[in-house]
């Protein structure tokens, strides 16, 4: 057994970074470490099942943790996207893929389950790498994560009914005598939420320690997941009704952090599992089934993503990144065909077909992203480009380059005085969301030079630089220097990097965004911890003071990395030895002892 976990661990510790390395996410990680090592690889682990049953309990911590996160309150402010795109996406595409299985020969109750299985996409992978990419606030980005939510929460009434629909299948009896008694099982979770599970916690949380919590949350989970086996009914049900009761105590993030690391090390365990019982001979005895499976999956998902995404009004840009992101097979794919297979709706040999067909769609899916950005945006969205926007002439009035979310706070400002004002956004979908507000904004980019004339920066009091991207920041700071060398300019910096670079321009008025919101936040700190107000008003003017010289400082350096690092460490002893130097003059002189 020690053996065994030595090589499972050894496999995640090398394939996991390794595939984050590459870009491809943990979950392929995991899928590959368990290739590697299973059957089809290595043959260091042969007993496959044993490992993907005791691995499963790391499914159900994911649902009790998906359910603890859904609170009835945020569902119902996402219920549009969530309900109305996840349903489409979710109905549409499981009913399309099922149809053609259907057509195949396959029963109802396979091409149902393997249509909505397919279906899914996976949510470590897209919003990782949306993430990475930072197009989660855009608006594909929102699209695919209102869509995953709701893929995550149809996972649940799927699972629910693989026994109704395996029943079904094999033409057995008593399904409504099973019903009857899962809904009896489900009340009296729903009741034992509140009447018996919250008061144990608040019992243990004041007379247990940390540790009998972890327990108490591990057998809440246990628990419901023996109960689930004697309803009928999957554990994973289960677990994520347990979390959604629990989604509004007070000890939700309690019960998070002490399953989160449970539930990790076993999905990635499910991970590898899964891997090592890939078929992997499949690809050598069916190479072109699993082809039409994995590009006829992939192209009907792109397509039906994209023309939903358009009918809800998104641009054609978003619509295709919607498309490409969500392409892919999704983990619960895993789960859903493994659970299937057991209840009898289809046989072993095609959950093992399909598994291997969703794996190679994650594993092309990093493949797709760079066509994307590389082959398709360049000659896409070159011709839908739209024309910038006339602006009207002024006299006396400022400059907004950048309608984000420094501009917009600034703009309202100056409105507020009624100073006339120019604001320049490039984003038109941000510029299209902004005028529906009855916002004047002008659609343009501020680092081109006939945009700048045209918004008559000649005749304009102030140019403020708010613009989100620091090479796209910098650019337009030294169009404006070069051409219009007299107007005052006011920047917003993302960083000391970035701030540097604007200072050598000559922009001398910049504002680092996170600074004055950090001290802030400083000042509070030890204000809370029960320093005295003008100790802590002396602390944080010193600190400010400080560090403004060591900016002015590293403005000479910031080109050199050594240079800035030791100009670092000196101002750090600096700073330790003045407030250490301070410390000592506060504290009271001991009497001389006699």
């Amino acid at each position: 057994m020690l053996g065994q976990a030595a090589i499972f661990l050894a496999a995640a510790v090398l394939a996991v970074p390794l595939s984050r390395l590459l870009g491809l996410g943990a979950v392929l990680g995991y899928l590959a470490a368990g290739m590697l090592i299973g059957p089809w690889g290595l043959k260091l682990i042969t007993d496959v099942e044993a490992i993907l049953h005791f691995s499963e309990f790391g499914v159900v911590l994911l649902l009790f943790l998906i359910g603890l996160e859904l609170q009835p309150s945020r569902l119902w402010v996402l219920r549009r996207q969530v309900f109305g795109l996840g349903t489409a996406q979710v109905g549409l595409t499981g009913l399309t893929l099922g149809a053609i299985a259907l057509a195949f020969g396959w029963t109802w109750q396979a091409a149902l389950v393997a249509g909505l299985g397919l279906a899914m996409s996976s949510t470590a992978f897209a919003l990782q790498t949306l993430a990475e990419k930072k197009q989660l606030t855009a608006r594909h980005g929102r699209e695919s994560f209102a869509i995953l939510l709701f893929q995550d929460l149809a996972v649940i009434p799927l699972l629910a009914a693989l026994p109704f629909l395996g029943a079904a299948a094999g033409s057995t009896g008593g399904g409504w005598i099973d019903a009857a008694k899962a809904i009896a099982i489900i009340g009296a979770l729903v009741l034992s939420s509140r009447l018996l599970v919250r008061p144990l916690f608040r019992a243990i949380a004041r007379f247990g320690g940390r540790e009998i919590f972890t327990a108490a949350a591990l057998l809440i989970v246990i628990g419901v997941t023996l109960l689930m086996d004697i309803a009928g009914l999957t554990a994973s049900l289960g677990a994520f009704l347990a979390g959604m009761l629990l989604a509004d105590s007070e000890y939700r993030h309690e019960l998070e952090a002490d399953i989160e690391p449970f539930k990790g090390l076993l999905m990635g365990l499910f991970f590898i599992a899964v891997g090592m019982s890939a078929n992997l001979g499949l690809l050598a005895s069916s190479p072109l089934t699993i082809l039409g499976i994995v590009v006829g999956m992939m192209a009907i998902k792109f397509t039906l993503l994209y023309a939903l995404s358009r009918a809800a009004g998104t641009a054609a840009t978003s619509a295709r990144k919607l498309g490409v992101a969500l392409a892919q097979g999704g983990e619960f794919a895993f789960v859903l065909f493994a659970a299937a297979a057991a209840a009898g709706i289809f046989a072993a040999a095609v959950s093992e077909l399909l598994v291997v067909a969703v794996t190679l769609s994650m594993l092309a899916a990093p493949l797709l992203f760079v066509i994307e950005e590389k082959l398709l945006a360049p000659r896409l969205d070159a011709k839908v480009t739209r024309e910038f926007d006339n602006i009207d002439h002024k006299e006396g009035h400022v400059v907004v380059a950048g309608y984000g979310r420094v501009g917009q706070i600034v703009s309202r400002v100056l409105s507020l005085k009624g100073i006339p004002m120019t604001a320049l956004e490039k984003d038109a979908e941000q510029v299209d969301n902004v005028r529906r507000f009855g916002v004047k904004i002008y659609f343009g980019d501020a680092t081109r030079l006939e945009l700048l004339t045209s918004a008559n920066l000649a005749g304009a009091r102030l140019f403020v630089l708010a613009i989100d991207n620091p090479e796209d920041s910098v650019r337009c700071a030294e169009l404006v220097r070069h051409h219009y060398p007299q107007l005052p300019i006011v920047a917003r910096a993302r960083n000391r990097g970035h701030a540097h670079r604007l200072n050598e321009l000559g922009v001398t008025r910049v504002f680092r965004e996170t600074w004055h919101t950090s001290i802030e936040m400083a000042q509070q700190s030890l204000l809370r911890l029960g320093f005295p107000a003008s100790d802590t008003s002396m602390t944080i003017a010193k600190f400010r003071d400080h560090d403004l010289e060591l900016l002015k400082r590293q403005q000479a350096v910031h080109g050199d990395e050594a240079a800035l690092i030791q100009t670092s460490r000196d101002a750090s002893a600096e700073l330790q030895a003045l407030f250490e130097s301070d410390r000592e003059e506060q504290a009271p002189r001991r009497k001389p002892t006699s």
